[in-house]
């Protein structure tokens, strides 16, 4: 996004759609530290913005591949997330509807970039000891009982093989 664009949308007029995908692989999920604000190096899930034309989890698919390079199995919708944060003096900076999207991970090694600073793949309980974004971990527990059929940090014999 150029930065026209970034500061058009500093004071919204509207709240953006985006789209995330939690890929989940032997136990862990891929999180990517952001290149940018807001949440600048903090640990989040790739995504992005949802372009016209786009469904939901094509956008999420497109902006795995896009930001890390990784190419994921059948995405299934797991929850909406909001991101509203303020200025100093109390009005609206950003408001973002994140749709978060679950799947295995199917080919591809996560690469750095631009918008991913640091790439990982991170259990659960890492998760406490790593800066991330509002609500991430909620999100993630969703999408381990969502994609494992039951709510098991280290993983699931159900799990589908890569």
């Amino acid at each position: 996004m150029s930065n026209s664009n970034h500061n058009e949308r500093r004071i919204p007029k509207r709240p953006y759609l985006a789209a995330s995908v939690a890929v989940y692989r032997d136990g862990k999920f891929l999180l990517a530290s952001r290149g940018k604000p807001p949440f600048e190096d903090i640990f989040s899930l790739p995504g992005g913005m949802v372009e016209v034309g786009e469904n939901l989890s094509q956008a999420a698919c497109r902006e795995l591949g896009e930001e890390v390079g990784v190419i994921c199995q059948q995405p299934v919708l797991v929850c909406p997330l909001e991101i509203i944060n303020h200025t100093s003096d109390g009005r609206i900076s950003d408001h973002v509807v994140i749709m978060v999207h679950a799947a295995y991970w199917q080919s591809g090694e996560a690469v750095t970039g631009p918008e991913a600073k640091k790439v990982i793949w991170a259990s659960l309980e890492e998760l406490d000891n790593l800066p991330t974004t509002p609500h991430l971990k909620e999100a993630l527990e969703k999408a381990e009982i969502l994609l494992t059929g039951h709510d098991n940090p280290e993983g699931s014999a159900n799990e589908k093989s890569s």
